[in-house]
């Protein structure tokens, strides 16, 4: 089967000399489109007549040329006016990719995600990107990456298998932060995750309802009834999508998790299209978005 990274080299490549869909894709889709993709849904466990708006952002991946600080900080100013209850970020600050003209640092990216407001907060968790771009963490196997340093020094609730009760004490509700998956590199393209599903939802302490951040969607089936929604980013809803086929998509599901609501007996995830770009800067049939959840 053909590798992620080799199937975007392949396309980046074939890119170059199909001029049509290679402007397209690697200069229109990724760099001048922003959908807001709006999704109203009353999950198993929400109270009825309790709504919350929330606004979702994923994947990133500052780099120069294709995502600067500058271009991020106009896309918070957006998410502000959509009305967000809360704020909730999905991981990827950092990005991996070879084909870019500049490091954006950690303290400039969070800078520019700092413009975020909501009555509620902002919280996030971190990807994969985030931790295997940290050298220093990797070798050291630390237990949480300059990625969630950043984020926290801009006052942004940057979470690590942690909870925090949110919203007015009569109606009050949980937004939980699973660490990632994928977490450590360990060789032959095998990664080692540092999420505690059970850790994390033993913190919650009382039966307001449950939102759950993960990074990768792969934890959906071991998501319990307990928790109303779960958003995961990481995917890119496949960043190439070829008229609802998605050729490579990073999850041991397949192409089950890509992109968009799911709902399995009761349970209810929404998964993010993301923002920037992985690998290679293309994106085809999957644009750039922005969540916005209604929860009534």
């Amino acid at each position: 089967m053909i590798s992620r990274r080799t199937f975007f080299k392949l396309l980046a490549g074939t890119a170059a000399g199909i001029l049509s869909l290679g402007g397209y894709a690697g200069g229109v889709e990724p760099l001048l489109r922003l959908e807001t993709t709006r999704y109203k849904l009353s999950p198993r466990g929400w109270p009825k007549g309790r709504p919350l708006r929330i606004v979702a952002l994923a994947d990133f991946h500052a780099c120069e040329p294709w995502m600067p600080a500058e271009r991020i900080a106009r896309i918070c100013d957006y998410a502000n006016t959509l009305g967000g209850d809360v704020i909730l970020m999905l991981g990827d600050y950092m990005s991996g990719m070879k084909l870019v003209t500049g490091v954006v640092p950690p303290d400039d990216w969070a800078r520019a995600l700092s413009v975020l407001k909501a009555p509620y907060g902002v919280h996030a968790v971190c990807g994969n990107h985030d931790w295997w771009q940290d050298s220093q963490a990797q070798e050291l196997r630390l237990k949480e990456t300059v990625a969630h340093k950043a984020l926290r020094a801009v006052g942004i609730n940057a979470m690590s298998n942690s909870a925090a009760r949110l919203g007015p004490a009569d109606q009050p509700f949980w937004v939980a932060g699973l660490e990632d998956q994928w977490a450590y590199l360990t060789g032959n393209h095998r990664m080692r995750g540092l999420d505690d599903l059970p850790g994390t939802l033993a913190q919650v302490t009382d039966t307001a309802p449950v939102i759950l951040l993960a990074h990768e969607p792969d934890i959906f089936p071991s998501v319990p009834n307990r928790v109303s929604l779960t958003l995961s980013g990481h995917t890119h809803g496949g960043q190439v999508n070829l008229f609802g086929w998605t050729p490579v998509v990073p999850s041991r599901y397949g192409s089950r998790y890509v992109y968009g609501h799911h709902e399995e007996g009761g349970r209810n995830l929404i998964v993010s299209g993301g923002l920037g770009c992985s690998v290679a800067p293309i994106r085809f049939g999957s644009p750039p978005e922005i969540l916005v959840i209604d929860l009534v």
